[in-house]
């Protein structure tokens, strides 16, 4: 699909309990570049092969989870027009003044039905991967540092209202369902997976009592075998591994989880498949959401289902 609208997720900012800590985490294990801090305090990072100056911002509080996810859209004539169909669609928004983030633009922030902070951009400074645009090579030295994730991919968000997000997503900001959990009922939704382009996912949701909850953010990796040998560095690292490597049934994608030293759940993953909103979408009974969520075990780990930031 054309990509005349909102793009792709951009960034996440991630509240962590001590920053030198969790700075060498990101940095060195995760093996995310630093690209900047602020005045504040924030440290901001990316993806080796990502282009924009950065994906992943972290602030030290003393609660973790997350603080807001901005998605990326093509241009600021796209930015004006998405804010104006918020508003007619009944939706409070607040500009934020370019520069408020390093290198990024004016920002769009609104609170989603779930209790969630999103915001849409329109600008970031291009900053490269360190690769020339004239006969680049496939890697670089950046690429083989730590886990080393492609891009930030997607979050997985926890909280109430989630029909309401659907609505919002799709009727005002052009995202499509493509995967959803029932509910015992057979009706309800226990959980839905959302995208603006042609990936499985760029958002989910999962029903939960408490507003404005991460579950996990995501960084994807170029194969299985690059999961395989997250799973190493993190045991090396002696990071506390949730569950895997693995297969999800929802996504198909492959997969680890894990936790950053402040309890944030982050996922590394490969594979999945490409999707278009032609396609049909893809439902999931309440009796087999143990093998949509962990296709090899068949059943969920209790830590995945309750642990939240």
């Amino acid at each position: 699909m054309a990509t005349t609208g909102v793009m792709r997720p951009g960034h996440v900012q991630v509240r962590v309990l001590d920053m030198d800590e969790s700075v060498q985490f990101y940095r060195d294990v995760l093996g995310l570049v630093e690209t900047g801090r602020d005045a504040s305090g924030r440290v901001y990072f990316k993806a080796w092969d990502e282009y924009d100056h950065h994906s992943v911002v972290l602030r030290q509080a003393e609660q973790a989870g997350m603080d807001f996810m901005g998605f990326k859209v093509r241009d600021v004539a796209t930015l004006d027009r998405l804010e104006a169909d918020l508003r007619a669609y009944g939706v409070s928004t607040e500009r934020l003044p370019a520069g408020d983030l390093l290198e990024t633009g004016e920002r769009v922030r609104f609170t989603i039905p779930s209790g969630h902070l999103i915001e849409l951009y329109a600008e970031k400074t291009c900053v490269g991967n360190g690769q020339s645009q004239t006969n680049p090579d496939p890697w670089t030295a950046a690429s083989e540092h730590g886990i080393a994730p492609v891009r930030f991919d997607h979050c997985l968000l926890y909280g109430p209202d989630i029909e309401q997000n659907l609505k919002l997503f799709t009727e005002v900001l052009g995202f499509y369902l493509v995967e959803r959990v029932l509910m015992e009922d057979g009706e309800s939704l226990l959980a839905i997976f959302i995208t603006c382009g042609h990936k499985a996912h760029d958002l989910a949701f999962v029903r939960h009592p408490e507003p404005g909850r991460l579950h996990h953010l995501s960084f994807l990796l170029p194969s299985w075998e690059k999961v395989l040998r997250a799973a190493d560095l993190m045991s090396m690292n002696r990071v506390s591994i949730d569950i895997g490597p693995t297969r999800h049934g929802i996504t198909r994608g492959q997969t680890i989880y894990a936790f950053d030293p402040s309890g944030n759940r982050f996922e590394t993953f490969a594979q999945g498949y490409e999707t278009y909103p032609d396609a049909p979408v893809r439902t999931w009974t309440w009796e087999e959401v143990g093998t949509g969520i962990f296709y090899h075990d068949r059943q969920l780990n209790e830590r995945f289902l309750t642990v939240v930031t």
